[in-house]
């Protein structure tokens, strides 16, 4: 057997579970997971070839074949397009000699682009292996790739003066936080998590899921669920072994929230995690990283480790007779990974596929165990509810939607970053914070949300009742093109779909194909009644979520903006088709009128 991919496998007790892990350790050392690897690793694991490689190829930034010394991933959000995108496109090309999804031919750089790298409040941005580099320019480009040629590491570029990994000063140089406004909830000083933890891990689990029932509060990944309920069904569930997952894969575009709560509360994070396991019975918890927060890893590591040696995390935490510990587990790149079944699907080191539901992962989640999986941002407002109590956290927000909520907000604005604000805050307050002037419209919760009019909906509420936010806000003024936004934002339904199912697999092609036949001027109204039926077909048939809502962003349009529609439809003459394009079928009989005629020839 191959003595590195040995030594991968022993680091990790030849754990099948931990076959992402493993996959990353060969990349990093050969530059690429080649077919000659996949036997030994195979062997190691019990699985096939194929198996291993089933597993590898689901993944963004796992690569198959040379993908250059360095790779480059340009993030392509609709932000970053607003911002400069294009030009950055352009010098990345010029400066490196490779062109995009491909290597150059010395096989130092490999382009790529990639979807929401989770710095939409500082487009243009990019990957460069795991260092970002934010706030991109062609000048900014020709500098990074000058120091690269030059023999200079990503890491010394971002960081001359070589702060270590495990250190905050470390991300802080990479990347900005941006933290507009704080609240009552995130981001406080003043929490004493030693004293937080002794006192929960003091009372009845019993007592503290009825604390946080009663608090209202609703879990922030996207459904609103009851934390409290959670918590209870988990607890009830038969299972000689439970799981506590943290959902920190933020691959909605728009949404930076979790990734600056990981920078500046970790310990709020890995404390709501203790007590949610001290409350459903468990001792294993897992924080599924995405791959793009790669930077993060080391520091978050050193905040684990200075809990450890706190006695807040491992065996008998604080004498209490509670073990429980933490592991990080980094993701790929696969938007599908932020469903929690296609999660832990990848935290058992494979394909991330969405599962069908029931079961839910409170009865069978992690090696089909009971498993709570929470959002980052949930397990931060827990920890600071149960440090405040349920009364004070009830006392915020509205009657139906308690506590504060934190803001993604990007775009259009002169001020984006997070912005906490209390449930029941309006779209023009929000607006107005983050310095939003001429704002036609605003996309809430991502792509997956909703596109409004802020001259019909500027005073609609942030609430579970309205505009159930999931965190990020992306702003367009009066100047966007928002059928190409809505075009964007299918191209990455369709880019991020896991294709097992059809209606999301093909439905969100055909879709396309739609929406560019309208901005091609070629379509007619009854296109934006097939734009409608097959939209419902798709949500209504789909397997997941990720189904589910891609239909949105036509739907939301066409109800709020349907002039951006209709100034693209032509008008029907004549016996054919708007769609029908005589030139290019003339031009094909003509091609195949030539071959016939040279056959005849020969």
């Amino acid at each position: 057997m191959n003595k590195k991919i040995e030594s991968i496998l022993q680091r990790y007790s030849s754990d099948r579970t931990r076959l992402m892990d493993m996959l990353w350790d060969v990349q990093d050392e050969y530059g690429y997971i080649s077919d000659e690897v996949l036997p030994d690793l195979g062997e190691g694991l019990k699985l096939s070839p194929l198996d291993v490689r089933e597993t590898a190829s689901f993944y963004h930034f796992f690569h198959s074949r040379p993908a250059g010394r360095h790779r480059l991933y340009l993030s392509n959000t609709v932000i970053a397009k607003m911002k400069g995108f294009n030009a950055v496109y352009a010098a990345l090309e010029a400066e490196t000699g490779a062109r995009f999804g491909s290597i150059d031919d010395s096989g130092m750089f490999g382009l790529f682009e990639t979807n929401c790298i989770g710095l939409s409040d500082q487009e243009p941005a990019m990957m460069v292996g795991k260092v970002v580099f934010n706030h991109l320019t062609p000048a900014k480009v020709r500098d990074i790739i000058g120091k690269l040629k030059a023999g200079q590491s990503p890491e010394e570029i971002v960081n001359p003066e070589g702060i270590p990994r495990d250190q905050l000063a470390y991300v802080e140089a990479m990347v900005e936080s941006n933290i507009r406004r704080k609240g009552p909830v995130f981001f406080q000083a003043e929490t004493d998590i030693n004293a937080l933890l002794d006192s929960c891990l003091k009372r009845h689990p019993e007592e503290l899921i009825l604390a946080t029932t009663r608090s209202r509060m609703r879990g922030r990944g996207g459904a609103g669920f009851s934390a409290g309920l959670k918590w209870r069904l988990c607890r009830e569930a038969e299972g000689d072994v439970k799981y506590i997952i943290c959902n920190a894969d933020e691959g909605e575009p728009g949404t930076f929230k979790d990734r600056v709560l990981l920078t500046h509360s970790p310990r709020e994070v890995f404390a709501g995690m203790v007590i949610a396991g001290h409350c459903v019975g468990s001792v294993k918890g897992i924080v599924y990283l995405r791959a793009e927060y790669f930077y993060l890893k080391d520091y978050l590591e050193s905040q684990l480790q200075q809990m450890r040696d706190d006695n807040l995390l491992g065996n008998n935490v604080l004498d209490q007779g509670l073990n429980f510990d933490i592991r990080i587990q980094m993701g790929a790149g696969a938007y599908i990974c932020g469903d929690e079944s296609a999660l832990i699907e990848s935290c058992e080191g494979k394909r991330g596929t969405p599962r069908l539901k029931p079961p839910f992962p409170v009865q069978q989640g992690f090696l089909d165990k009971p498993t709570a999986v929470s959002n980052v941002e949930t397990f931060v407002a827990v920890a600071r509810m149960l440090d405040k109590g349920s009364r004070w956290y009830e006392s915020l927000g509205t009657t139906h939607s308690t506590g504060t909520r934190l803001l993604s907000i990007s775009g259009d604005c002169t001020a984006p970053g997070i912005y906490e604000v209390e449930w029941g805050t309006t779209l023009n307050h929000a607006l107005r914070m983050a310095g939003a002037e001429d704002s036609k419209a605003a996309q809430i919760s991502g792509p997956s949300g909703e596109c409004v009019s802020i001259r019909q909906d500027g005073e609609r509420r942030f609430c579970y009742s309205d505009l159930s936010c999931n965190g990020s806000l992306m702003v367009f003024d009066h100047s966007r093109d928002l059928l190409a936004v809505v075009r964007d934002f299918m191209q990455f339904f369709v880019d991020e779909s896991c294709g097992i199912c059809t209606p999301c697999r093909a439905g969100n092609v055909d879709l396309l194909h739609k929406i560019d036949l309208i901005m091609a001027g070629k379509g007619q109204f009854s296109d934006l009644d097939d734009l409608v039926n097959w939209s419902r077909i798709v949500q209504r048939t789909s397997r997941c979520g990720l189904g589910g809502t891609s239909p949105k962003p036509i739907l939301s349009t066409l109800k709020k903006f349907p002039e951006i529609y209709q100034q693209k439809i032509r008008k029907h003459h004549g016996p054919l088709l708007p769609s029908f394009d005589a030139a290019a079928a003339v031009a094909g009989y003509q091609q195949a009128r030539d071959e016939l005629l040279q056959e005849d020839v020969e």
